[in-house]
């Protein structure tokens, strides 16, 4: 069974269809990207899957449960993770402090009143500052980071959930091409644990990390496949050629 399923889904905002009868299926411990043209739906159905729009059509299940209507909340309880195009780290607190309120997240109440997660914690937050390069930053404020490392500490807060998929809208924008290389590496030992869904417009990027990606074009699925499969497509071909 796919992890994710995404069957028929259409989305309209008034009279604009920005999503028009999507399937996309996403396997457990695998990178699926989305590409496409400038207002093809990406992010429309980045956002769809994690409940931050609701779909106008379609069903959307996840590990075999219709998440279709839940909220982002209740999505993120399922273990669905997202990180979207704003930056969203809080800039006057550590990125330790940062990844901890992440994590304390998915506690009840008691324990956070009785300050009893921090030190259970601790260790789990300075393993994953280690794996995404942040660990010589622990205590500095989030705000002194740099652009790709604030992007970094995002992911690694989304990480934190220890979620079954995380979904990335342009994970690399604004970053130099040092630093897309050093997200791509940070990102593919996460295959291991969860799957990925991103939305990129840096085509060598989405490349080199993602097992299959989903061509998108006027909010319809233009094509799909493995990377090869996508290369080799004469209908991708011709909207990059023309449109992109």
């Amino acid at each position: 069974m796919p992890l994710l399923e995404v069957l028929g889904v259409g989305k309209s905002f008034g009279s604009l269809q920005a999503l028009d009868s999507v399937d996309v299926t996403v396997e457990e411990n695998t990178f699926h990207g989305l590409i496409g043209p400038n207002g093809s739906g990406k992010s429309t159905l980045l956002k769809a899957i994690a409940g931050d729009h609701l779909a106008s059509r379609g069903t959307i299940r996840f590990d075999g449960t219709d998440i279709t209507n839940l909220q982002p909340f209740e999505r993120s309880r399922l273990g669905i993770s997202f990180k979207f195009q704003i930056t969203a780290v809080l800039p006057e607190l550590s990125p330790y402090d940062n990844l901890l309120l992440s994590a304390q997240a998915e506690y009840s109440i008691w324990p956070l009143v009785r300050s009893r997660t921090k030190d259970s914690l601790h260790d789990t937050v300075m393993e994953v500052l280690e794996r995404f390069s942040l660990i010589e930053y622990a205590d500095d404020l989030a705000s002194s980071l740099s652009h790709g490392q604030q992007q970094w500490l995002e992911i690694a807060m989304a990480m934190m959930r220890k979620p079954k998929i995380l979904l990335l809208d342009e994970p690399t924008g604004g970053m130099s091409p040092e630093e897309r290389r050093a997200t791509g590496e940070l990102l593919l030992p996460i295959k291991k644990e969860c799957s990925l869904v991103i939305v990129e417009h840096d085509l060598d990027f989405i490349k080199d990390i993602c097992d299959h990606l989903t061509v998108l074009d006027q909010g319809q699925v233009l094509d799909h496949g493995t990377v090869a499969q996508v290369e080799a497509s004469s209908k991708v071909q011709e909207v990059y050629t023309t449109r992109v």
